[in-house]
């Protein structure tokens, strides 16, 4: 709860906005395409512009919080905050309905400006110029691409607030969300506090509740994931109000003290584009004195996507393999060799000079990543295979890969032609073979689920316990150890596409659908 005081003022300046969102032309600046059957509504941005485009940029959310929530009292001088938004070629639509509902669902006192930061966008300029009639809203535009990292430090830099709120800008803020995170940096500026991230479905737009028993987690290849806290967590967090501790953030939505931001170094700026940018500032934030939260009573809403709509100038793999080496690199001390182990590719990549970062490290008096493991993560198991060997497995101009089918939840295994290059091979046909006999790709490892003759080899997760895991090099064949069976890909290279499978067949010296080329000794 605002207070009484706090709801005569919220509802005051409600007014205001009304009187000052008068001078906007929602409809020109919306600028609504003409539909037609057959267009694409996912072209330019990976979702449902259509839809997006039929929904007000006002709509009303249904209250996702907990009951609770709604019983909580927060300072009536809590400090006003600066909302960062930065983006390139964002579809009108959304960011709209970003900046509307931060208009809408904010107390108006807390909100000291919304900078918006265009990184180069086709049409950015005009989008600044309609944008910035809307109350609050100032707008800076990149003179050349930059990426998220770099624009975010620009709109950091000119902001004036002593709290910094960056958002993506496809969000969607629900009803209170501001307040308990401003409580909570007020409590210990040395917090570093995320709202629960609800679902705003690509296709529909409907926007659905997420579960307030997840925090941030991550595996050795440094893939972010959401994971349940576990029942020992439940059971402690006996008050659903009460903050999430998290070992890391998603990284496009949280609240930062200024001061805070400044000393621990702002963001890694040597980082391209997207990507990686949030293990970089989770690591430094835990490992020099700070901490990470999820709070369960502020909800912001986000458009998840399966695919990025814009361009990487370096790809997207490499982009994200440069900005988690430099990560590994500067943050995890002996640690990064099972990041190297899980992503074998980023051994060739350039990274490059990290010594500013390192020097930060080293004057702010940051702490181990053993000591991040030990005290803020030990659920990470550490994996004892830090000398396994890595390379593409090829057959002639093929190479066995992953890649993923529509409506399953595993990628498939199959052959492909052989892309990328010796020293950094596609990051879907570099396999990693463990001292534990596995073949492995991220998380997942070659496996069957039964071991007759033509069954199917699969990727499932990695599990050490499991026999049906297990091959070794046997010449030119690759012989799995339960079946004494080798890996043939007759099947993969025969039949149609929903037949080619690799699977396991009676050894043979003279099949060469059996001959692989294994760079594991």
């Amino acid at each position: 709860c605002l207070g009484l005081t706090g709801r005569l003022i919220y509802y005051m300046f409600l007014l205001s906005w009304s009187y000052m969102l008068e001078g906007f032309d929602e409809r020109s600046y919306l600028n609504a395409r003409r539909w037609r059957p057959g267009d694409d509504p996912y072209t330019l941005y990976a979702f449902n512009q259509r839809e997006s485009e039929r929904i007000p940029s006002n709509r009303a959310l249904r209250d996702t919080r907990h009951y609770r929530c709604t019983t909580l009292h927060y300072d009536p001088d809590l400090p006003p905050t600066s909302i960062i938004i930065t983006f390139h070629n964002e579809a009108r639509s959304t960011l709209l309905r970003t900046i509307r509902s931060v208009l809408n669902r904010t107390p108006v006192h807390l909100i000291h400006e919304i900078i918006l930061v265009d990184d180069f966008s086709d049409d950015g300029e005009l989008d600044c110029q309609l944008l910035t009639k809307l109350p609050k809203v100032k707008c800076l535009r990149n003179n050349k691409r930059e990426g998220l990292i770099r624009s975010r430090v620009r709109g950091a830099d000119a902001s004036r607030a002593g709290v910094l709120t960056f958002l993506d800008s496809h969000c969607e803020v629900n009803k209170d969300w501001l307040p308990p995170l401003l409580q909570r940096i007020k409590q210990d500026p040395t917090c570093v506090v995320s709202p629960v991230i609800d679902i705003i479905n690509m296709d529909t737009f409907a926007y659905v509740a997420a579960s307030s028993d997840l925090r941030g987690g991550f595996d050795w290849s440094l893939h972010f994931k959401w994971e349940q806290l576990s029942p020992e967590q439940r059971a402690r967090r006996a008050d659903p109000t009460q903050p999430i501790k998290t070992p890391i953030i998603a990284g496009g939505l949280f609240v930062i003290d200024r001061s805070w931001f400044n000393h621990l170094g702002k963001y890694d700026t040597a980082m391209d584009i997207w990507g990686g940018e949030n293990f970089e500032i989770s690591f430094r934030v835990w490992q020099c004195g700070g901490s990470l939260e999820i709070l369960p009573c502020s909800r912001v809403g986000h458009v998840f996507r399966k695919k990025h709509p814009y361009v990487f100038p370096e790809g997207n793999a490499n982009t994200y393999i440069k900005n988690t080496r430099r990560t590994a690199e500067v943050w995890m001390d002996d640690f990064r060799l099972f990041y190297y182990s899980a992503r074998p590719a980023a051994r060739g990549k350039s990274y490059g000079d990290i010594r500013g970062r390192q020097e930060l490290r080293k004057r702010l008096k940051c702490k181990s990543f053993k000591w991040y493991l030990d005290n803020v993560y030990p659920e990470l198991k550490v994996p004892d295979d830090s000398d396994s060997e890595s390379g593409v497995i090829k057959q002639r101009q093929n190479c066995l890969e992953s890649h993923r089918v529509e409506g399953q939840e595993l990628p498939v295994l199959s052959l492909g032609p052989c892309i990328g290059t010796k020293a950094v091979p596609a990051v879907n046909q570099e396999w990693v073979y463990t001292p534990g006999q596995q073949i492995r790709q991220q998380q997942l490892c070659l496996s069957l689920s039964t071991t007759f003759p033509a069954s199917q080899v699969l990727l499932l997760p990695c599990n050490m316990a499991d026999g049906k895991q297990r091959w070794q090099k046997s010449g030119t064949h690759l012989e799995h150890l339960a079946s004494r069976f080798c890996l043939d890909s007759e099947m993969a290279l025969d039949g149609m596409d929903s037949s080619r499978m690799l699977v396991i067949s009676p050894c043979e010296l003279s099949a060469y659908t059996q001959r692989w080329d294994v760079p594991f000794s």
